[in-house]
């Protein structure tokens, strides 16, 4: 099965599925002298895990991480950082028809037809949403990277659930967004949609939503032209996200609706510094960054694992018949979805920033050490 190495310098591998042993990462390509700590993963892995409040799953996961390599007195050596965290609460029990009557909305029938049934159709397998540890593993180590020896910060936010969208808000406001269930920083929208997804669930049904990722302080000069662009590394890396749809940065979609005139950002002098009057470019031009920040914008599909009968096909007596998903599902994944965004983002915009040098290959010295 390939595709689950990603990256060109700072390397992530995935591994794991849904109800197997364990999900882990292997990252390649971390400078060494990063001081990091399983604390400083688990961080990021709590704001993801299930069963954190009444609008998520019901499976109970701790999702904590161990730390097998890459580190030595409490910092990074250089070597290949192996994590893994151990599936405890798994019940596959529920999936014994899922095999051969595929899920409307889950990649159930994609797998089965691509890889001949041999594929582990428990809770999704390798295809699951519980595979976003590792994206959050490694996007942790660069985030972490991007923040010490650059000053970038990324930030993402929920923007609409449900049909319910939320205001636009300042950063400070959006850097409190984890204070509520849904993570959105409009306080008054979080509880409209809350109550959006209690709906959805009392029906037996889900929501989807937006959430708006945001990097602050990325470099100009970022990203190369024509199949390297930034905004194109950064769809790829988004769109590996399972349940998302779209993706768009700056304007997006309104651009349709605007004239060049209004689109343009004007470029200007401040404190000596180029910046632009507006940011309709969401901080890439020409798939290189202009040094505003990047700003896109994500659509995450409503939750596919809904306890309404829906239809589909038996896939050995190849007749149609009818399913009605059980197991433990969320009936919106937009909040636990805000930190996967993050990750992936940081790993893109780390990825170009050591190509384009500005990553030494050690930080520091040893005998610096504090």
């Amino acid at each position: 099965m390939p595709g689950n190495i990603f990256g060109e310098r700072f390397v992530l591998v995935s591994f794991g599925e849904s109800h197997g042993r364990c999900v882990g990462a292997v990252i390649d390509g971390c400078p060494a002298g990063l001081k990091l700590s399983e604390k400083d993963i688990q961080r990021e892995l709590d704001r993801r895990k299930p069963g954190q409040s009444g609008i998520t799953t019901t499976r109970s996961e701790a999702d904590e991480v161990e730390i097998l390599s890459g580190l030595f007195e409490g910092y990074t050596t250089g070597a290949p950082i192996c994590m893994v965290v151990w599936n405890k609460d798994v019940d596959s029990t529920k999936y014994e028809t899922v095999k051969y009557e595929p899920r409307p909305g889950h990649a159930d029938y994609t797998a089965f037809v691509r890889y001949g049934g041999f594929n582990d159709p428990r809770g999704g397998g390798r295809l699951s949403g519980r595979t976003t540890i590792s994206y959050i593993m490694g996007g942790t180590v660069a985030k972490k990277l991007l923040r010490e020896t650059l000053n970038v910060e990324i930030l993402a936010h929920t923007t609409e659930i449900g049909g319910v969208k939320a205001e636009s808000k300042s950063l400070e406001e959006i850097r409190q967004a984890d204070s509520n269930p849904v993570r959105c920083a409009d306080t008054e929208a979080a509880k409209q949609m809350i109550a959006r997804i209690n709906e959805a669930q009392k029906q037996k049904d889900s929501v989807g939503g937006t959430i708006q990722c945001i990097a602050l302080n990325v470099p100009a000069g970022l990203g190369d032209p024509v199949f390297n662009t930034l905004e194109g590394d950064i769809s790829k890396a988004l769109y590996s996200i399972p349940a998302v749809k779209s993706v768009e940065f700056g304007s997006g979609v309104d651009s349709a609706k605007m004239t060049g005139s209004q689109h343009n950002d004007p470029f200007v002098l401040r404190e000596g510094k180029i910046i632009t009057l507006s940011n309709y470019a969401g901080g890439i031009l020409g798939g290189i960054s202009n040094g505003m920040p990047i700003t896109c914008r994500v659509t995450i599909k409503p939750t596919p694992s809904i306890r309404k009968k829906q239809q589909t096909v038996n896939l050995l007596s190849m007749k149609e018949t009818t399913i009605e998903v059980e197991g433990r599902h969320d009936p919106c994944i937009v909040p636990r979805a805000i930190p996967v965004v993050e990750a992936m983002v940081a790993m893109v915009i780390l990825d170009h920033a050591i190509s384009a040098n500005l990553i030494p290959r050690v930080l520091g010295k040893k005998n610096l050490r504090e």
